[in-house]
């Protein structure tokens, strides 16, 4: 399938395997978007000219086309699918990932794989308080949210948002305005499908034996009850799986032949007991009210060594986020089809094997963790002060020490808790919760804080994260095909509740980001110098600033617009390079003292280096009160005297003198301190 917008080319392609996969209990699909670089007329940066392994932003836009087609196979269906996209054309007005979500369910659509409703997608901006629909690329930057949402005619399939800190009512009005695009988007596939499309495969109904799935039933109904009241056992994040086990061993003697349908009807039996217990009775797998929270705990400050930490638990799951202050230097430079920028905040999420007491081989992030890395990053970031006003590059990555449902919320919680005992100065704290639904006809229950059997046997996963003022991301799968938006009002409601419950909890501990940065931290300077004074502050070959590096141990960032960023390993050592900086750039003042270096003495006097770059001749009838005879016996190279500027000569040459200040020290330079500052 090839779709164009503009100068934006997509091919998408949907290929299915041609016998079902035996031996598995999951679809096996498979999506990678790519954007090929020559889209945009660039040749790929750094040693290797070809395009390697995705990138983060390709596995992003891959999770979100799997998470809008993968609800619409048959549950039961195990043939492999897997689905390719190539962005071939960019230009930077029309978004490819949007037109990919199209272009692949067109394609699915057109194939005999058994995928029956189009899905539409489509981009909500909302900028000068108007909902804009697919607006040019470059607008987003400007709107308070970035909305992507996907589904069928009859509702809504997956949403994935960053935003200002909306209000519910807004985010609710934004969803409901989308469904009308959507709606568009699916007619055209349906004309298309109606002129071109294939036949469709025919995938059985999934049957049981009536007498096996009636004891396999009686047994759930009479056992897990007693399990589920078993209050040592409900800590365990893996009941549920030790329950099926045990029964699946037993009923294995009395049904040798069965084996494979046993599971399959355990796994059946066992969701429709947890979700008829809370659709009816409102009665949770660990006896929590729909809105009930798990209990919290919050602690910070507990890395000795770290700039930040922050460790937040709910309920089974915990995770301790670690927060890192660096110079400019240390952002990510990041290339992509429309240009190359630098993060100067970055979030990063590790799920390892024990925190589910598992083992398996640890080999780099997997699309799950880089996914919600970019979630987190995607809620903070709303609240990170600007640059100019904290002008570090922070890193906060995300450790998973225990899991049972809602890490990624738990991470935005940790890490806000991070960065505020850094001493980063964020806007706001933001919290996380996790939403669940369970949906039986026209009965739907909405839960808070759901865990993992209850995210495993649901039809929804809502993640919803923010400030006490709105929200800044969202993020949600369905099971089923679409929700409406009542339902989701009411999600968003029930949120917002747990939103404010939980930042309650964390401010408890910390109610405010650390007054300064961590001691451990290093300092940043600030100062702007005019342009022309650029190339005296870098000097010929970068001479001058590298003297002041070497002599310092600073990194020092000049900017074309002049200015100056310091990164001290200690306030005093950054001192000394911005009064270094501030002796070479600011213009000779008749009159200062300066403290400065002799570098050569003549019998006619020395000379001395007032700044680095900068000299004056210190003439021996200038070097004393008294008469001085042979100018050696007062001074030797590399003395360290204070000295005062002389009106400049007319060829521009300093003349310096040390008449009333022998044995004065030269007070402190603060010239330019309304010009710098420290963080």
């Amino acid at each position: 399938m090839l779709a164009t917008m503009g100068g934006t080319v997509v091919l998408a392609t949907a290929t299915m395997s041609a016998t079902t996969k035996e031996g598995i209990d999951f679809f096996p699909l498979t999506v990678d978007y790519f954007e090929k670089m020559y889209a945009a007329g660039k040749i790929p940066g750094g040693f290797y000219k070809r395009e390697g392994r995705p990138s983060e932003r390709e596995i992003l836009r891959s999770r979100v086309i799997d998470r809008s087609i993968r609800p619409l196979f048959p549950k039961h269906f195990r043939r492999e699918v897997q689905v390719i996209v190539y962005v071939l054309s960019a230009d930077t007005e029309n978004s490819p990932d949007i037109l990919a979500i199209n272009a692949v369910s067109a394609a699915l659509l057109l194939s005999d794989a058994p995928f029956v409703d189009a899905v539409g997608a489509v981009r909500v901006g909302k900028i000068h308080q108007e909902l804009v629909f697919d607006p040019p690329m470059g607008a987003i930057d400007d709107s308070l949210l970035d909305l992507t949402v996907s589904g069928t005619r009859d509702g809504i399939l997956m949403v994935e948002s960053g935003s200002r800190e909306i209000t519910e009512a807004e985010m609710v009005e934004a969803l409901v305005r989308a469904e009308d695009p959507i709606r568009e988007s699916c007619r055209l596939q349906e004309d298309l499908r109606a002129k071109a499309g294939k036949d469709k495969i025919v995938v059985p109904d999934l049957t049981f034996d009536p007498e096996l799935q009636g004891v396999i039933r009686s047994m759930i109904e009479e056992r897990l009850p007693v399990v589920l009241k078993d209050k040592e056992k409900l800590k365990k994040e893996k009941i549920l799986d030790e329950f099926k086990g045990e029964l699946a061993s037993e009923l294995a003697g009395i049904y040798p032949d069965s084996v494979l349908a046993v599971g399959e009807i355990l796994d059946a039996e066992i969701k429709r007991f947890i979700r008829h217990r809370v659709v009816t009775e409102g009665i949770r797998i660990d006896g929590r009210r729909p809105d009930e929270i798990r209990p919290i705990g919050v602690e910070v400050g507990i890395l000795p060594m770290s700039h930040g930490s922050g460790l937040f638990s709910r309920g089974q799951t915990q995770v301790l986020s670690i927060a890192t202050l660096g110079g400019k230097k240390e952002g990510q430079l990041v290339e992509s089809l429309e240009e190359e920028v630098t993060k100067h905040y970055m979030h990063y999420y590790n799920f390892p094997p024990f925190s589910v007491g598992e083992t398996r081989p640890m080999r780099g992030p997997g699309r799950r963790e880089v996914g919600h890395g970019a979630l987190g990053e995607r809620a903070l970031l709303p609240v990170i002060p600007d640059e100019n006003e904290f002008p570090y590059s922070i890193r906060v990555v995300s450790e998973v020490l225990e899991s049972n449902g809602s890490t990624s919320q738990a991470s935005i919680c940790g890490s806000t808790l991070a960065l505020m005992d850094a001493g980063v100065p964020i806007k706001a704290p933001v919290a996380g919760i996790a939403m669940g639904l369970m949906k039986e006809g026209d009965s739907s229950v909405i839960l808070t804080d759901i865990q993992g059997a209850e995210d495993a046997n649901g039809d929804m996963d809502f993640k919803v994260a923010g400030t006490a003022a709105g929200i800044t991301a969202l993020q949600m799968d369905i099971k089923i095909h679409g929700v409406d938006s009542d339902l989701l009002s009411r999600a968003l409601d029930q949120a917002r509740t747990a939103r404010l419950f939980i930042l309650d909890k964390m401010l408890s501990v910390l109610p405010a980001p650390r007054s300064e940065v961590n001691p451990l931290a290093p300092r940043i300077f600030t100062m702007q110098i005019p342009g022309d004074k650029i190339g005296t502050l870098i000097g010929p070959g970068g001479k001058v600033i590298k003297k002041i590096i070497a002599d310092t141990g600073c990194d020092i960032d000049i900017e074309d617009d002049g200015s100056v960023f310091v990164t001290a390993p200690d306030a005093a050592k950054g001192q000394i390079a911005m009064d270094a900086i501030n002796a070479i750039t600011e213009d000779i003042i008749v009159g200062k003292v300066y403290t400065g270096r002799v570098t050569e003495l003549r019998d006619f006097g020395a000379f001395v280096e007032i700044a680095p770059g900068k000299s004056g001749l210190l003439h021996v009838s200038q070097v004393s009160d008294s008469y001085v005879k042979d100018i050696h016996s007062v001074l030797k190279v590399g003395d360290q005297i204070q000295v005062k500027t002389l009106p400049l000569k007319d060829d521009g040459k300093i003349s310096l003198t040390r008449k009333g200040l022998t044995g004065v020290s030269a007070p402190r330079d603060e010239h330019v301190d309304h010009h710098h500052g420290e963080h």
